[in-house]
């Protein structure tokens, strides 16, 4: 059964069941300017509600009533338009022509004969016919911008070309259509290059899944939840969901941009656009394909694209003043002849067409939302969901990051560590155990599942009696449970209710969270709950102070825990026992030293989140509160990523700094050169088109990612095997690999052992094998020259990186892959990663091990997934 395409077209719940978004490829989408006559062509259309332009994407989302107005009428009254609109398809990327329209070629074929006036001077009159062919498409779109009252780029063109007609200058007036026309092709070519980077990430999840019952291959859209699918081994995962059967590695990097495979067996949660690596899984859906959780990131990207930076708006306000004033110019310097008697009208007026031709802004208006689009896709790659290019920007002007401690500097998994009641009679110390675990049940506090946890390992289950549960704000919980009202919370409220003074001084409870427990008349007894300080919590503050980042740590806990996480991650500004408002107050005053960001995971952290100017939520153990009220949110919990984050936004500043003082200065000086009659014509077209591809290519470098130097890109790994055997650990095994600037080492001392090395850098992958035995192994200079060895990787090192990182299947001094030499690949293949210093090697009933023996005298165990 061969499955659908997936329209892009998303029912919309509300009061009218018929309302629906759908979206649009528009491919003649050029620049901004363009936004204004879309929406003026659909706006005053019957049952259309509202109209979102992506111009960096070249989309249109139309809200609309499907029964007044379907999809088919809006991509007519695009195309209409002169638009080039169709029906966006999941998964799919439209592109521009290939190669330049027939009108253009032919066009150009004309003027290339024109040019031969100098030799016979009727070959002028050719240059008419290289207009009149080109210039058809550009005089149709101008039809539509003048009924439509737009000035637009097709408009100036024409004018341009009109006025060099009327001044006898055909060959100029047939290069500008030529030129321009073959600009345009060109600058979209690079804009689908730019689109195409970018929608990889929207598009990563597959658009078909296998039912493993029956085997049949449908459409995402199609699967209900509750299904279970059939995963092999190196194919997506459509949807998300549970194993329910087998075990493999999967590649989360899509997602959260961690680079090692994570380990999956029956009952672990995977998702969408993840890549099955290495064994069979069975996954039973929990979600629909436009539910999943790389759907909603794509939306959110998407969305954050049709939202308008800071800057983009002031430039949008800046160009709505400039073509105005640029043809007003121009007017005037046509006019100033019949003043001026003494001024050539002739050269006044070409004067005035090389200005028309600059007055059209698209480079400087489309300088900003590039940038922006890249620089969110990139984010998005890297496991950033950054919701906004204002938010972007904000992020490359920060000056303080607020950290809230549990579960964000701590793991927020905690362990009772003790808990301790009041010497006397009247205490069941069982009873209160059980009511204990009974309140904290119906709390969503971290800390609540550890001591429910806890109460069960002692035997005792909550109980389903709880009355009047009741959180107190920044105190703690009460409820009645038993007919007996209990008190459970911190030293604020221990205070307000007369506890303190029952403590007894011998109860050591440094360090640990505390918890009070009694009744308004009681101190019964306490707890004590531990939370670990996440191991790459203190590199990760490392990283932002040495960015110039002002730190500083707000929590509701004692200040004797704040300071012993201090003690782990270093010199921080530390705020203890704060309630939510006190953490809205001290962000405020946070924000005096310049923009910052607050990055926490729980309810109590949602004020300051909103108040802060940019919200960080972390991804996987955020609250869904949280999640909703940040700008940023970390799809991973890996707190590093915020140095990440700030890098990204002060690179995309720069880039869009960079992009409008391009335009500017380019305006700058065409505008100075036509004062003084340096320019021509030709010149100011390429000058306009060409900006516009400078700045839509200076601003896809942000998806190659930051330079990094060599020890911060680098990896440098040895692995060694034997002739006669397996390289032995006790006789002194070497690895050694540099990443993120570490240097990690283990040695063979076996001076008999076959030697692999590879480098893996951004410039490229370089792979060579030398034996230790021969003369040219024991010199540096040789090792370093054998680093041009070829080796063909397998389709898994190819289409992952990581695995390839570690990949124990590479043959040395060999064009040859994995597999024996009757064989030219391996499909897939199992790696061994190098993950903290500990060797895992994914296994899985359907995989068999196979030894290849190369020809030069050396034998590698090599891992083979047979299919």
């Amino acid at each position: 059964m061969e499955p659908k395409e997936a329209k892009q077209v998303t029912q919309v719940s509300g009061d009218n069941q018929d309302l629906c978004k759908t979206t649009f490829n528009v491919l003649g989408i050029c620049c901004p300017s363009e936004v204004p006559l879309i929406e003026r062509v659909l706006q005053p259309l019957n049952g259309v509600e509202r109209v979102s332009v992506n111009v960096p994407a070249r989309t249109v989302t139309v809200l609309h009533d499907s029964v007044l107005i379907p999809p088919s009428e809006i991509v007519k009254a695009l195309n209409q338009a002169r638009l080039d609109a169709s029906l966006r398809v999941s998964g799919q990327l439209k592109n521009a022509r290939k190669w330049p329209s027939p009108y253009t070629l032919v066009s150009g074929f004309c003027l290339a004969l024109s040019l031969f006036h100098y030799l016979y001077r009727p070959f002028r009159w050719v240059a008419l016919g290289a207009i009149a062919i080109g210039i058809l498409p550009i005089l149709l779109k101008s039809f539509v911008a003048i009924r439509n009252f737009m000035l637009d780029i097709n408009v100036l063109m024409v004018i341009a070309v009109a006025g060099a007609i009327g001044l006898g200058d055909y060959v100029e007036g047939g290069t500008i259509v030529f030129l321009f026309t073959l600009a345009e092709w060109l600058e979209s070519r690079s804009n689908d290059k730019a689109r195409a980077e970018i929608s990889s990430v929207m598009n990563l999840a597959p658009q078909t899944a296998v039912i493993e019952a029956s085997g049949e291959k449908v459409s995402v859209k199609d699967v209900a939840i509750n299904t279970v699918l059939s995963v092999k081994a190196g194919e997506t995962i459509p949807l998300d969901g549970i194993v329910v059967s087998g075990s493999s590695s999967v590649d989360e990097s899509s997602l959260t941009g961690e680079s090692f495979p994570v380990e999956k067996q029956g009952g672990a949660n995977v998702w969408a656009g993840t890549m099955n690596l290495t064994g069979y899984l069975g996954v039973n859906t929990v979600a629909l394909a436009e539910e999943s959780t790389m759907a909603r990131m794509a939306k959110l990207v998407e969305e954050a694209q049709n939202q308008r930076s800071a800057t983009e708006e002031f430039v949008q306000k800046l160009a709505k003043y400039y073509t105005p004033v640029i043809v007003v110019t121009a007017l005037a310097m046509v006019l100033a002849p019949c003043i001026d008697r003494s001024l050539g009208f002739r050269k006044w007026a070409y004067r005035a067409l090389v200005l028309v031709v600059t007055a059209c802004p698209c480079a400087l208006v489309i300088s900003t939302p590039v940038a922006t689009a890249c620089g969110l896709a990139h984010a998005a790659r890297v496991g950033l969901l950054i919701k906004g290019g204002r938010h972007l920007e904000a992020l490359g002007k920060l000056k303080v990051i607020a950290f809230d401690k549990t579960g964000t500097l701590t793991e927020g998994i905690f362990r009772v560590v003790d808990v301790m009641f009041v010497e006397s009679e009247t205490i069941n110390v069982q009873k209160w155990l059980s009511w204990i675990a009974s309140l904290e049940s119906r709390s969503s506090h971290p800390m609540s599942v550890a001591i429910v946890s806890h109460c069960r390992q002692q035997g005792l289950e909550p109980s389903a009696e709880v009355n009047n549960f009741t959180i107190l704000e920044g105190e703690g919980i009460c409820g009645v449970v038993d007919n007996q009202k209990i008190y459970i919370g911190n030293s604020r409220l221990s205070n307000r209710l007369g506890w303190t003074e029952y403590v007894p001084d011998n109860w050591d409870i440094r360090g640990a969270t505390v918890g009070y427990v009694g009744t308004e008349e009681n101190f019964v007894g306490a707890f004590s709950v531990a939370d670990n300080c996440r191991s790459e919590a203190a590199a990760a503050l490392d990283r932002l102070k040495k960015l110039g980042i002002q730190l500083a740590m707000l929590t509701g806990d004692t200040a004797t825990s704040a300071a012993l996480i201090e003690e782990e991650v270093g010199a921080i500004q530390v705020h203890s026992q704060l309630l939510p408002e006190d953490k809205v107050r001290i962000i405020g005053e946070l924000k005096q030293l310049g923009k910052t960001a607050m990055i926490g995971d729980g309810i109590n952290d949602a004020p300051a989140l909103a108040a802060a100017d940019i919200g960080i939520a972390m991804g996987v153990a955020g609250s869904a509160v949280a999640m909703e009220t940040s700008d940023i949110a970390l799809m991973s919990n890996d707190i590093r990523k915020i140095a990440a984050a700030v890098k990204i936004g002060r690179r995309t500043l720069r880039k869009i700094y960079i992009n409008v003082a391009i335009c500017i200065v380019t305006k700058a000086v065409i505008f100075a050169l036509t004062l003084v009659g340096l320019v021509h014509l030709w010149i100011a077209v390429l000058a306009d088109v060409g900006t516009s591809m400078l700045v839509t290519l200076n601003s896809m470098l942000l998806l190659k990612g930051e330079k990094r130097h060599n020890h911060g890109g680098h990896r440098h790994s040895h692995s060694h095997s034997h002739s006669h055997g397996v390289c032995n650990q006790e006789n002194g095994d070497h690895q050694h690999h540099h990443q993120n600037g570490e240097h990690h080492h283990q040695h063979h001392e076996n001076h008999d052992c076959g030697h692999h090395h590879h480098h893996d850098n951004d410039n490229g992958r370089r792979d060579c094998g030398h034996d230790r035995n021969s003369a040219a192994d024991l010199s540096p200079s040789s090792h370093k020259a054998n680093n041009t060895c070829n080796v063909v990787k397998c389709s898994a090192c190819v289409s992952h990186p990581s695995l390839y990182s570690g990949c124990a299947c590479l043959k040395p001094r060999s064009n040859r892959c994995c597999q024996n030499s009757a064989h030219s690949h391996v499909e897939n293949c199992v790696a061994e990663i190098n993950l903290n210093g500990i060797n895992k090697i994914s296994n899985s009933p359907d995989q068999h091990i196979n030894q290849s023996h190369p020809t030069d005298g050396q034998q590698e165990t090599v891992v083979v997934i047979e299919q």
